[in-house]
C-alpha cells in the first residue's frame, strides 16, 4: 500500500513540475467575450437576395409586391412566400385571397408553360382573384432553366419585358391541385401582360 501511494504521490509531483517548468503559469478564468463559431471558406460566398413581385390585392386589383428572396427557383417556397400574405408594411395598402399554407406545395413547371401546384390536404378551393395573385406571381418568377420574365407595374422591380418574354408570359398558367378539386389559370390577364 505504502509502494502504490508513494507511486501516485511521484506522478502528480513530476506532472506539477512539468507543467511549472514549460513557463505556462497558473491562472483564473479569463472572459474573452462570444465564443467562437464556425468558420467559412474564402472560396464561399454569400448568396445573394433577387427581387420578384408577389401579386396581392390593392384596392380590390392585383398589384406587385417586390420581395427579395434568395432561391426564386424554389417555387413551392415562393407559393408559400405569397400565401403568407402582405407583411406588415404592406398591409396598409395590400390584401390577399390566398389562404396561409401550412405545408410547403409541390410546385412543377411543365413544357415552359404550366405550373402545376399540388397543395397540401383540407385546402379548400381558391377564388378567381386567389388563382390570378397566384398565377401572376408564377409567371413572373424565373423558372428553372427559363428565361426570367419581369414585371413593368411597378418601376422597383423591373425593367421592361422583351418581346419573347411578353409572348411566353401570356402563354403561361397555373394548374392547382387540391383535396379533391383543381383549378387552371391563365396568365394573360395579370397586369402589364401583352396578347
Amino acid at each position: 500500500m505504502k509502494g502504490s501511494r508513494a507511486g501516485a504521490l511521484l506522478v502528480g509531483l513530476t506532472a506539477a513540475l512539468t507543467l511549472a517548468a514549460c513557463g505556462v503559469p497558473p491562472s483564473d478564468v479569463i472572459q474573452a467575450g462570444v465564443p467562437a463559431s464556425g468558420m467559412t471558406s474564402p472560396s464561399a460566398t454569400p448568396r445573394a437576395s433577387v427581387a420578384i413581385p408577389l401579386y396581392f390585392l390593392r384596392d380590390g386589383d392585383l398589384a406587385s409586391y417586390p420581395r427579395k428572396v434568395y432561391d426564386p427557383g424554389n417555387l413551392g417556397a415562393v407559393v408559400r412566400l405569397l400565401s403568407d400574405g402582405p407583411t406588415g408594411s404592406e398591409a396598409e395598402t395590400a390584401t390577399t385571397e390566398l389562404p396561409r399554407l401550412t405545408d410547403t406545395p409541390n410546385v412543377t413547371f411543365d413544357d415552359g408553360k404550366v405550373f402545376s401546384v399540388q397543395l397540401p390536404k383540407n385546402v379548400p378551393p381558391f377564388s378567381h382573384l386567389a388563382m390570378r395573385q397566384l398565377a401572376c406571381t408564377l409567371a413572373r418568377v424565373k423558372p428553372p432553366s427559363a428565361p426570367a420574365p419581369t414585371d413593368t407595374s411597378r418601376g422597383s422591380v423591373a425593367s421592361a419585358l422583351p418581346p419573347t418574354a411578353q409572348h411566353s408570359l401570356v402563354d403561361r398558367s397555373v394548374q392547382v391541385l387540391g383535396d379533391g378539386w383543381a383549378m387552371t389559370q391563365s396568365a394573360a390577364s395579370c397586369p402589364g401582360s401583352q396578347g
